[in-house]
């Protein structure tokens, strides 16, 4: 790392706000020598509760995110905010700036604001994202919150840079409640119905109530991740903002990080489980978002009470160990494809007849396994030259 690197690492870890937003800018736009300086980051992280929240467009995601930033820094806590936007086709920079929706806690330099761009990856996430959230939690932030542009199904991928997400859900849904199908369900720890003070709200709430309790006979959760048992025992609709599971269907928020939490504190063999909860918000006027902060931290509690969460960490690593590798060996590849006389003139071979798609991508990739295999070979005999040098 240089010398001006390591002032900006420092400067950062020191609480400098100015420093944080350079570093950010750095791993958004792939700046020299970014990848040592988010290296030195993962030292100083592990510290913050990383909070997704995706839902459908209107759903009121920005404005429930400004709620959320406002009462944290009530309760004393500092926020960081990644707005991740679409990207313009023309400059791949971020389009709708959410800061402009975000009017609550401007001037307060202990909530954190930044908007970056999709980058055309689904889910919304870029691989700079998961970068960004390391330079807030190394930075000191007590709590991050991703926002994502709401693309769907695709929204899946949030799953591995939050520790818990909240998908929220705008009342008279109906249909799209539908298309939310498995991926929706399997991520959401909590949903949240916003706009709640609108007609249709008990409805929707109906509605994904039922969604997860069919989502219980084929699966949704299987891996442990949470449960979706959210009918009463006799048929009737929970009370919303409370999590499934008691006797009566009913009780409140307290009650809900106590029981129907399968899995922590039982003394059977099943794996720990989390039943996601159902909250009704009204973000303009912060009905409800006490509530939701409640179930969040119920969520990041079950986390560590039934060890998931170093489960959720060892996976997300592995993630971005994937990631890293694709990037690279993409890069590798490309140098290889311009060497080979560039994907165009490939094409056009193609196109004439005098090769095809597959025979490319063998010739392509020969010199890349060729390299991988000669390391194979060199490691044994390196490795033993070293253990011979230790004694």
């Amino acid at each position: 790392m240089n010398a001006d690197d390591r002032e900006l690492l420092d400067a950062l870890l020191a609480g400098e706000h100015r420093a944080l937003a350079r570093t950010i800018s750095k791993i958004e736009n792939r700046t020299p020598g970014y990848r040592e300086l988010v290296s030195e980051l993962y030292a100083h992280t592990g510290n913050a509760d990383v909070i997704g929240i995706t839902g459908s467009p209107g759903a009121g995601k920005s404005t429930l995110v400004d709620k959320l930033a406002e009462t944290y820094r009530e309760r004393g806590e500092t926020v960081g905010i990644i707005a991740i936007d679409p990207s313009s086709p023309f400059t791949g920079g971020a389009v709708l700036g959410d800061r402009i929706r975000m009017a609550s806690t401007i001037g307060d330099m202990d909530v954190f604001v930044r908007s970056m761009s999709a980058r055309g990856t689904l889910g919304g996430l870029s691989t700079a994202t998961a970068d960004a959230v390391k330079a807030m939690d190394a930075f000191g932030k007590d709590k991050i919150i991703i926002e994502t542009v709401g693309a769907g199904q695709n929204e899946v991928d949030i799953v591995r840079t939050a520790d818990t997400v909240a998908v929220l859900v705008p009342p008279g849904s109906g249909d799209s409640i539908q298309t939310l199908k498995a991926g929706i369900l399997e991520i959401a720890d909590v949903f949240a119905v916003n706009k709640a003070d609108r007609d249709g709200a008990d409805r929707t709430v109906q509605e994904l109530r039922e969604m997860l309790h069919i989502g219980e006979g084929v699966g949704f959760g299987g891996s442990g991740h949470h449960g979706a048992d959210t009918m009463a025992d006799d048929g009737t609709e929970p009370t919303a903002g409370t999590g499934a599971g008691n006797e009566n269907g009913g009780g409140n928020t307290d009650s809900n990080a106590e029981a129907g939490r399968s899995g922590v504190g039982d003394d059977t063999d099943s794996p720990a489980e989390w039943t996601p909860s159902i909250v009704e918000t009204v973000a303009t006027d912060g009905t409800g978002v006490d509530t939701f902060i409640d179930e969040l931290a119920a969520h990041q509690s079950f986390l560590v009470d039934s060890g998931t969460r170093a489960e959720k960490v060892r996976e997300r690593y592995a993630e971005e160990i994937r990631t890293l590798l694709r990037e690279d060996i993409n890069t590798l590849l490309e140098t290889e494809l311009e060497e080979a006389g560039g994907v165009e003139d490939l094409a056009e071979a193609v196109r004439t007849g005098d090769t095809d798609p597959y025979t490319i991508a063998t010739e392509v990739l020969s010199p890349v396994a060729a390299c991988l295999e000669e390391a194979a070979v060199q490691a044994p005999r390196l490795e033993s030259e070293s253990d011979a040098d230790r004694h």
